[in-house]
């Protein structure tokens, strides 16, 4: 079992997760890896006007959320059946 959570958490470290607000073309895409770390940052040209400051924080913090919780619930749900329930410091 132990080695079978090792290969699906080193797979689960591999993957990007992305996550957006406001499609592609007019907002913000933040990927991050499975280990949790902000990869990429993307902004549409659009949002870089100085008045639309306040709105693409919020749209840079809704977009990190957002691929973070992909990750956290496809590690989740390939780990849970494993773990069955047990507290693992670390892959939760």
């Amino acid at each position: 079992m132990q080695r079978e959570m090792g290969k699906i958490q080193a797979e689960l470290e591999e993957k990007i997760y992305e996550g957006n607000t406001g499609g592609s073309e007019e907002g913000v895409t933040v990927k991050v890896s499975g280990k949790n770390e902000v990869v990429e940052v993307v902004i549409a040209d659009a949002l870089m006007d100085p008045e639309n400051k306040d709105m693409l924080q919020d749209m840079i913090l809704i977009a990190v959320n957002d691929a973070l919780t992909k990750c956290a619930a496809e590690r989740e749900e390939k780990l849970g059946s494993l773990t069955q329930g047990m507290s693992i410091p670390g892959l939760r």
